[in-house]
């Protein structure tokens, strides 16, 4: 019992004399990463093992062929724990940085919809408000004379449709966020399709007094889904137009490249702040008042913040990519597909 006590004390000691000096080097290196520190927390444990056994081996009788036996065991243990720690190490940091990112991305996601619900309510809050205002002033006789009737006829008309517009924007982003959205893929001329958007958003020009204008050629063929094309080029159009003041213009041109087909919508906003440019595509992402429009031709102002999150989730469905950029008088809108 006495050489047994002593054996531990003595391996205790050597064992203690490695781990101290290691405990300071994981305190100096704790801001590596994990691999670093499971790699060293693993060296350190089988150096302490092979210290307390060449500490008590010095004290026994124990011949130097045996005693190189065990230290080769140990040492072809150590190197390969430490070839594990350290592929483990490099699995464990990955899974780390995989659930940071995950974490993240929750929070950016919990933080879009509660802006996301912030604004649908305060856009829903105002024409609901001036609907009912309206109706109780038709109902009550307040308003009379015709041309004030038909007035108010239209206004509600113009709110209706406005809320209605906005009602489809949710749900066409919650098909997107949720992953429910199925593309039927086929090949589609992209010049039918803007000569389509263009007639369909001219009315709208018009009465802002913004001209559009569109290349008769030079369209390519691309692979994608018509009806989300069709909406991905209206979305854009109608943001252009929105806001670009009256007289300038709206370009629409595409072509095809090395890497596929691709449109562009330019347009005379008077261009993005810098800052703002990577949160042009977020959920209810509204600017400064550059590009803030006058509502001129009473479509209800200003959306819902919701088209250009459409138009990006449409296009990474279609694994394509969007991109905005300052230019001459205003931004270009520039969308690739394969």
């Amino acid at each position: 019992m006495r050489d047994f006590g002593l054996i531990v004390v003595v391996a205790t000691t050597a064992a203690l004399a490695v781990t101290l000096p290691g405990w300071l080097v994981l305190r100096r290196l704790r801001r590596w990463s994990i691999t670093v520190h499971v790699c060293v927390l693993l060296a350190v444990t089988v150096l302490a093992v092979l210290a307390g056994i060449v500490a008590v081996a010095q004290g026994m009788f124990i011949e130097e062929h045996d005693l190189s036996v065990l230290l080769v065991v140990v040492g072809v243990a150590g190197v390969v724990s430490l070839a594990v720690a350290f592929w483990l190490g490099r699995r464990l940091a990955a899974d780390a940085m995989w659930a940071a990112e995950v974490r993240t991305r929750e929070r950016q996601m919990e933080a879009s919809r509660r802006e996301l619900v912030a604004w649908v309510s305060h856009d829903l809050r105002t024409p609901l408000a001036g609907l009912r205002a309206m109706a109780e002033a038709l109902e009550d006789g307040v308003v009379a004379d015709p041309p004030t009737v038909a007035e108010y006829h239209r206004r509600i008309r113009v709110e209706t449709d406005r809320m209605a517009g906005l009602v489809d924007d949710l749900f066409e982003l919650s098909r997107i966020n949720a992953g429910a959205l199925r593309l039927t893929l086929a090949t589609v001329a992209l010049g039918d399709l803007v000569s389509d958007a263009v007639a369909s958003a001219q009315p709208v020009a018009a009465a802002r007094g913004v001209h559009l204008v569109a290349a008769e050629r030079g369209w390519p063929t691309v692979q994608g889904s018509e009806p989300e094309l069709a909406r991905i080029l209206g979305n854009l159009l109608r943001n252009a137009i929105r806001h670009t003041p009256s007289d300038a213009t709206v370009t629409i041109s595409g072509g095809r490249d090395d890497t596929g087909g691709w449109f562009a919508v330019a347009d005379g906003c008077g261009g993005i702040p810098d800052v703002d440019l990577p949160r042009v595509f977020d959920v209810a992402f509204r600017s400064t008042s550059a590009r803030t429009p006058v509502d001129t031709d009473g479509d209800g102002g200003a959306g819902g913040g919701l088209g250009l999150a459409i138009v990006r989730g449409l296009v990474e469905a279609h694994h394509g990519t969007v991109g905005v950029t300052n230019t001459g008088p205003g931004c270009r809108f520039l969308v690739r597909l394969p």
